[in-house]
């Protein structure tokens, strides 16, 4: 999953150094300011490789599409620029299907179906709001339910109002408030006869599991655990694909995916069809069993391992700050981790509570050793 070798971490050495960047260990996850992931030695090998070449781009999507469908056991799928155009472009597709004249009006949607239903909770905001994802396709939100809950009935009235062009779900722990169970929401949308586009940009482990509901169409990033270079899959029914692939002659000109892109995500997908998961999940849970266990010896620290909220298939760390006797609170040590040198990176949404998590996945031991010793110095 990442550059673990010592040759590929000297080489990322002497690009901070040469261009005088920022050394960041980042244990914030597959975070797009960090620049996501890192690829292992099969994907770079691959990306660069391409970039050698010429292809002829309707060849190479057309192989994407059969080894994505083959791999993952859906009907059909394809790459795109990134998860944020996927969702644009599935947007776009569920409102013109492979319609010549539809894709090419876009962004004007005159004549078309427009309202894009989305639970009031799954309106997040990962860098920009997802609901501009929505308009950038000429389409319009509907918000179903509040923040705090969103009930079948909700989902029921908003998808049963003239004009619904698709109903569309997150799958991230972004997502706020009580919902409905997916398969349900799914169901209830084909009663209704709305397409469902899931939203699983980090959920690329689980792409079975959400095709499983009935989801017409689902987008999972290429470079967050994939490893690949920035790309987004779409994945899914054949008709739903073939009219996302059909945006190329749109507004999806914007959103295309690079040659170099596609052979690393068809790079990634093999490295992962050849996981041993149950192996890699060990590995992953003895890495943060060892750190739990040196970071909380440190003083003030009660330190935990955490499931993944959304069912990902390893845990993170959390390390509990108690003032009285780590000194600084979590907040404090959170920005004191991440103005040092190197700069780390934590996820800090529950610091008020005083909580830090940490994702320990593409993380090397010496980088961990980093860590604890930088906590170490703060408390």
């Amino acid at each position: 999953m990442g550059l673990h070798g010592l040759q590929g971490l000297q080489e990322l050495q002497e690009l901070h150094d040469r261009y005088g960047l920022t050394q960041v260990i980042n244990a914030r996850g597959p975070f797009t300011p960090l620049g996501v992931s890192r690829s292992g030695d099969r994907v770079a090998a691959a990306a660069a490789q391409a970039l050698s070449g010429f292809f002829v781009m309707e060849e190479l999507q057309d192989l994407a599409g059969r080894t994505i469908a083959r791999i993952t056991g859906a009907e059909a799928g394809t790459v795109v620029h990134c998860t944020s155009s996927a969702i644009t472009l599935s947007v776009a597709a569920s409102m013109t299907g492979q319609s010549p004249a539809r894709i090419a009006a876009l962004p004007d949607t005159t004549g078309m179906p427009t309202a894009v239903v989305i639970p009031a909770g799954h309106a997040i905001d990962y860098g920009h709001p997802i609901l501009q994802d929505i308009r950038l396709a000429g389409a319009t939100p509907v918000l179903a339910g509040s923040d705090t809950e969103c009930t079948l009935a909700d989902l029921e009235a908003d998808l049963a109002r003239p004009g619904t062009a698709c109903l569309l779900f997150v799958s991230s722990r972004l997502v706020r408030g009580a919902g409905v169970p997916l398969a349900e929401a799914v169901a209830a949308a084909h009663r209704h006869g709305v397409p469902v586009v899931v939203d699983a940009a980090a959920q690329d482990f689980r792409i079975e599991e959400l095709l499983g509901t009935g989801a017409d169409l689902v987008a999972v990033s290429g470079q967050k655990y994939l490893g690949s270079p920035t790309a987004g899959l779409v994945i899914g029914r054949a008709g739903p694909v073939a009219a996302v692939r059909a945006q190329e002659k749109g507004i999806g000109r914007a959103m295309k995916a690079s040659k170099e892109a596609v052979f690393g995500v068809l790079a990634a997908l093999q490295v992962r069809q050849e996981l041993d998961l149950d192996a890699w999940q060990r590995e992953q849970t003895d890495k943060v069993a060892r750190f739990v266990d040196r970071a909380g010896a440190l003083p003030g620290i009660t330190a935990a391992a955490d499931a993944d909220p959304t069912g990902l298939p390893f845990p993170r760390a959390r390390i509990s700050v108690d003032p009285a006797g780590a000194g600084p609170d979590a907040a404090a040590l959170a920005t004191a981790l991440r103005t040092g040198s190197p700069s780390i990176w934590l996820m800090t949404q529950h610091q008020d509570e005083g909580d830090l998590i940490l994702e320990l996945v593409p993380l090397t031991d010496g980088e961990l050793d980093v860590i604890l010793a930088r906590l170490a110095e703060l408390l």
